[in-house]
């Protein structure tokens, strides 16, 4: 028999082994190709991470909104009332119902499309960079390197996501204005239309300095605390690893709402102050907003309701 007709044999076999067994040619999926597109791929992480901050937003933001009332309560006053988040909590649903704990969501959610968006898009230019250079180096991407890579990123994407975290704070400290002289916005649109109109579109940043420098210290508090936390839990202890990245990220979260505390302070202050009668502003700056409230308030102000702050800062550690 010859070559050519051995092969037409084998092909007859395979094709009526096939017919027998009910099988057909495997085709590719158009589902898969579509998510192995070159642009697909690269979007998919962007698309995750807002999605997966903006449904964590959904979930905290209650916490969120009594973290910035215990933050604006007795302002200017060194001996003001001192709330705890559970009369804050009985407080804003007695003035008006449940879902008033929800105040912002609309902000709060653009807030996280925007920051998270833009700090994986930042963070990813960056890394990209300081690959090349490592490789054309011979060596392999550093600590010291990811982490500026991420202050760089975190501190970038505040600066534009800002706009957003503003008109949150606002809507957010609205309920406490008497009822005549609150602005009662109706969405994040609304808030963020009218703020640039009355007050111009550059009030948008306003308390971007605080906002900048407390993505910064977050992303430290979260990167160097998660890494050495864990290293020494997986040097010191017998907990599995699952529970070992539980305590490391408690451990970090801690770290770092200590260190971005007083930051995420000061730019509530500065997000939420208008200006007065006679056309000043209660604040010049984020300088002039630390001295004046430890003069006014005490040091340990700029800690209030540190418990919920940690609540809120924890699970993303």
């Amino acid at each position: 028999m010859s070559v050519a007709a051995s092969k037409d044999v084998d092909t007859s076999k395979g094709n009526a082994s096939m017919a027998v067994s009910g099988t057909t040619p495997t085709k590719k999926s158009p589902k898969r190709d579509f998510l192995h597109q070159p642009w697909v791929r690269t979007a998919l992480p962007f698309v995750n991470g807002g999605l997966a901050g903006m449904t964590a937003t959904t979930v905290i933001q209650p916490i969120d909104m009594v973290k910035v009332r215990l933050q604006l309560a007795g302002e200017g006053a060194k001996t003001g009332p001192r709330p705890t988040p559970l009369q804050v909590t009985r407080d804003i649903i007695k003035a008006g119902k449940v879902m008033d704990l929800y105040t912002g969501l609309s902000a709060g959610l653009l807030r996280q499309a925007v920051y998270t968006t833009a700090r994986l898009g930042f963070f990813d230019t960056f890394m990209g960079s300081l690959a090349v250079r490592a490789k054309e180096s011979g060596r392999q991407v550093g600590f010291a390197e990811r982490a500026g890579a991420g202050l760089a990123a975190g501190g970038l994407a505040a600066m534009v996501g800002n706009p957003a975290d503003l008109a949150l704070i606002r809507m957010q400290s609205d309920g406490l204005k008497p009822k005549e002289a609150r602005a009662n916005y109706k969405s994040v649109v609304d808030a963020l239309t009218r703020i640039a109109k009355s007050e111009g579109i550059t009030s948008l940043w306003a308390g971007a300095y605080p906002t900048i420098v407390r993505a910064m210290a977050l992303n430290f508090g979260q990167l160097a605390f998660f890494s050495e936390a864990k290293q020494q839990l997986k040097n010191r202890s017998n907990f599995s690893s699952q529970t070992q990245t539980l305590a490391a990220s408690a451990i970090a979260g801690f770290f770092a709402s200590f260190f971005s505390l007083p930051f995420d302070f000061v730019k509530t202050r500065l997000q939420k102050q208008q200006k007065t009668l006679d056309g000043k502003l209660p604040y010049r700056g984020m300088m002039h907003c630390f001295g004046k409230v430890a003069k006014e308030e005490g040091l340990l102000r700029f800690y209030r309701g540190f418990g919920t702050y940690y609540v809120r800062i924890a699970p993303h550690a």
